[in-house]
């Protein structure tokens, strides 16, 4: 484990985050890049249900996730994307990143989370297990995309977890 002595700010991204999120995350490249509008879009439009993690001595943009209420289940949080930049990994910054969403008064009637995640993300599995763990609650996995429902090929499969009820 990464030992840091690091502090961070965690809060709600803005616009002007936009283009320092879509440079994390082409950083880290194991992600799904979209473009640089639509993390200008995250950061402005779901910014309640996205989190930004600035390291307090680099100034930088280390840590962002990007979720939204579903439009359908509204008691649950869909996390799209996890991004820590890999010098601050092992910190347990994305657990602390997904936390502080659930914290937030916008996702007071969140009880469960959701995300799709590909079968070799052991990063995101450890996250989402660790969550159900933290809160002593039910996890399930099922297949959600598969590798053809991509146009690209090469994309692999999308395994949803759901993690709930979380009792706050």
């Amino acid at each position: 484990m990464n030992i840091s002595k690091t502090e961070y700010l965690f809060r709600k991204p803005t616009k002007d985050d936009g283009a320092a999120v879509y440079k994390l995350v082409k950083h880290i490249g194991n992600l799904d890049l979209n473009s640089s509008y639509s993390y200008l879009m995250w950061c402005e439009i779901f910014a309640d249900t996205s989190i930004v993690v600035i390291s307090k001595e680099t100034q930088k943009v280390v840590g962002f996730i990007s979720g939204f209420i579903h439009p359908e289940k509204t008691d649950t949080l869909f996390i799209w994307q996890v991004a820590v930049h890999e010098s601050e990994r092992g910190n347990g910054l994305a657990t602390r990143m997904l936390l502080q969403l659930l914290e937030r008064t916008t996702c007071e009637e969140v009880h469960y989370v959701e995300a799709t995640v590909s079968p070799s993300n052991e990063p995101s599995k450890r996250l989402f297990f660790g969550l159900a763990r933290k809160f002593n609650t039910n996890w399930k996995v099922s297949d959600y995309f598969t590798a053809e429902d991509f146009p690209e090929t090469g994309h692999e499969n999308e395994l949803l977890f759901k993690i709930g009820p979380l009792r706050k």
